[in-house]
């Protein structure tokens, strides 16, 4: 009776174990499942506008003609004409265009748009060639290899300022490539600005931090590092150029709007201008300047306001040398 009895528990055991393993097993069967089911679930469309592309970088110049010979026979770059009417520089796969103004336009670095840069391989070689052509520099050659974290470090990467026409900043810096790559934006908070570009006009994050970086005494991070076509956006924070150019910042707290500054604004390329300016419209962005027409209707564009008050011009149809 004890013998059975006790054969009768290791049953009763057994069973609630193979039933206690097979629940398990069942979960986990399903957990999969389920987690492709939630991953499946319509998520809150972003209002994007695709497909966008790179248009151009805006100046404001006392000499337009002056500075398209600076930037052509400085960088990699040559001269053409967008649209077959505005004189600009092409550089690879978009335009450097220019407003001639009366009066030197704002240059201080308060505003969202900091510099941009070309590339290049031999960057000590490149430095001196451009001394030696009368280039002045607002930074000489310095040695930033240490940047990523490694002390010690040396003789990897170098970078410079060139001080352009108006004042325009233009980085020079250690690359594989001697093309045009690179703007280089202020924000009072980087990661969400980035956010902004990748869910507007989709550019891809390349790299980054939320994290609080200080690099020679200046603040590097929190920053995002974005890519656009060819060309590489990369923001700082505000607190950089505060710390580093203070006698920029003694008539204000806040970041400036980029127009009026020698770098008035970046422009951005939509297939359908109307559509694309409704989208961004309906998700509380503000449209500055509507759809304007000019040269019979080859020309059309707007402008909205970007994050840290950029100025950002949308353009209809892709940049093309003509």
């Amino acid at each position: 009776m004890i013998k059975s009895t006790y054969s009768s528990r290791i049953a009763r055991f057994a069973g609630l174990m193979i039933s206690i393993v097979g629940a398990c097993l069942f979960l986990l069967a399903i957990t999969p499942a389920v987690e492709r089911a939630e991953q499946a679930k319509p998520q809150d469309a972003p209002a994007a506008v695709a497909p966008a592309h790179f248009h151009h970088l805006h100046l404001n110049a006392t000499d337009p003609a002056a500075d398209i010979n600076f930037y052509t026979s400085k960088f990699d770059s040559e001269k053409g004409k967008f649209a077959g009417l505005l004189d600009g520089v092409w550089a690879q796969k978009s335009w450097m265009l220019f407003t001639k103004v009366s009066s030197p336009p704002v240059w201080e670095l308060n505003s969202a748009i900091w510099h941009f840069g070309w590339g290049a391989e031999d960057m000590k070689a490149t430095y001196q060639k451009q001394l030696d052509s009368g280039t002045k520099f607002f930074t000489p050659l310095t040695d930033i290899s240490d940047i990523g974290g490694q002390a010690g470090l040396t003789n990897r990467f170098f970078y410079a300022y060139v001080e352009g026409p108006d004042h325009a900043l233009i980085e020079l810096n250690t690359a594989g490539h001697h093309r045009f790559g690179h703007i280089h934006m202020f924000s009072e908070d980087p990661t969400a600005a980035g956010e902004w570009y990748s869910k507007y006009f989709g550019l891809v994050r390349r790299g980054g931090t939320k994290e609080t970086r200080i690099y020679r005494d200046v603040p590097i991070g929190p920053s995002a590092s974005l890519m656009m076509d060819n060309v590489n956006f990369i923001i700082y924070p505000a607190a950089y150029t505060r710390k580093a150019y203070p006698e920029h910042w003694k008539n204000q707290k806040t970041l400036s709007s980029t127009k009026g500054h020698v770098v008035d604004h970046i422009g951005f390329s939509v297939d359908n201008l109307a559509e694309s300016l409704e989208k961004l419209r309906k998700d509380g962005v503000t449209v500055t300047d509507e759809i304007k027409s000019v040269a019979g209707g080859k020309i059309k564009y707007a402008f909205i306001e970007g994050p840290d008050k950029i100025r950002i011009e949308l353009v209809e149809g892709q940049a093309t040398k003509e």
